[in-house]
C-alpha cells in the first residue's frame, strides 16, 4: 500500500507543479495583452471575452469538476489574475 500512496502522492506533486507553471504562464500572456490593449488604448478588461472563456471552460470540462466548481475556479483565477498583476 506505501507504494500506491507513495505513487499517488508523486503524481499529485507534480500535477501540483504544472498547474503553477500554467498559472505563471497565464500572467506572463496576460502582461503582454494589457501592455498591448494599452499601446492601442483599448480596455484592459472585456467583459464579453471573460463570457466566452467561461463558457469555453465550461464545454471543456469533462469532471469530476461539478459546473459550480468551474465557476469557482474560473472566478478564482481571474480575480489572482487581476491582484498579482496590479500589484506586480
Amino acid at each position: 500500500m506505501n507504494g500506491e500512496v507513495d505513487r499517488l502522492r508523486a503524481a499529485i506533486g507534480a500535477n501540483d507543479r504544472a498547474i503553477v507553471a500554467a498559472v505563471n504562464e497565464r500572467l506572463r500572456l496576460v502582461t503582454g495583452l494589457w501592455q498591448l490593449k494599452h499601446q492601442l488604448g483599448v480596455d484592459r478588461l472585456d467583459p464579453d471575452r471573460e463570457r466566452r472563456l467561461r463558457a469555453e471552460l465550461a464545454a471543456a470540462n469533462e469532471g469530476p469538476l461539478s459546473a459550480a466548481g468551474l465557476e469557482h475556479l474560473v472566478d478564482e483565477l481571474l480575480a489572482l489574475t487581476k491582484r498579482e498583476l496590479d500589484e506586480g
